[in-house]
């Protein structure tokens, strides 16, 4: 339960990206919040990106942006350089968790506890997992593997997230989001929607996804928390 509540609703998005300032006025514009996962050996990169064969801006904060743009809401880790964890030997996946989430920590003033696994298709494994959770500080590491579900997950360093905002497509959090509402149920039930808010520009999606934030927004019986809020 979270303050009396039995639901919650959480986001989580991705690299640092100056999209997010858009995207953070639209969160809290609805008092929803969220986690930002970072990549702190990227600060300050002028970069683009192409999806959909079509080439966004992927540029990214500069380090001492950090605490003003995401004061309201969780810095996470998301690695040094955003490498697949999966291909690096323990040493290197602990310098670039760890160092990533020290440094981030330094910048917001607070301990950094969160974490999403960088890179997509196979990012994470046991393995991965059992170093981070071993050898780090983070206390939670978030997969990219929809389960369209709402229960309660008991391996909390291979997070599986409800939605994917781009990937699955704003219709489809609106209908997942919809079923979420409807839904009772004796156990905590958590709405988790991870994303990129460059992915927003591709097909210039904001207006869809402030309709879906807004539909998400106000509900009496609805804790809105971060990651860490809901899951710690």
């Amino acid at each position: 339960m979270w303050n009396g509540k039995s639901k919650a609703v959480t986001f989580s998005y991705d690299d640092g990206v100056t999209q997010d300032l858009r995207l953070i006025e639209l969160f809290d514009k609805y008092g929803l919040k969220g986690t930002f996962n970072i990549n702190s050996g990227h600060f300050g990169k002028d970069m683009s990106i192409v999806r959909n064969g079509v080439q966004i801006s992927h540029k990214r904060f500069s380090g001492s942006d950090i605490a003003r743009v995401y004061k309201n809401h969780e810095v996470a880790a998301h690695t040094l350089t955003h490498p697949n964890l999966t291909t690096l030997d323990e040493k290197d996946i602990i310098y670039q968790v760890e160092q990533d989430r020290l440094t981030l920590s330094d910048i917001v003033g607070y301990e950094v506890f969160a974490m999403a696994y960088p890179g997509g298709g196979v990012n994470n494994d046991d393995r991965v997992a059992k170093v981070v959770r071993d050898y780090t500080g983070v206390k939670f590491a978030r997969t990219t593997t929809s389960t369209y579900s709402f229960d309660k997950q008991t391996n909390l360093y291979r997070f599986d997230p409800t939605v994917y905002h781009h990937g699955d497509g704003i219709k489809k959090c609106r209908e997942v989001a919809e079923r979420f509402f409807d839904l009772r149920s004796d156990e905590p039930q958590l709405l988790y929607i991870w994303g990129h808010s460059f992915e927003l520009d591709i097909h210039d999606d904001w207006a869809e996804m402030e309709e879906l934030l807004l539909y998400l927004a106000n509900r009496d019986d609805v804790f809105y928390g971060t990651n860490s809020e809901v899951l710690l």
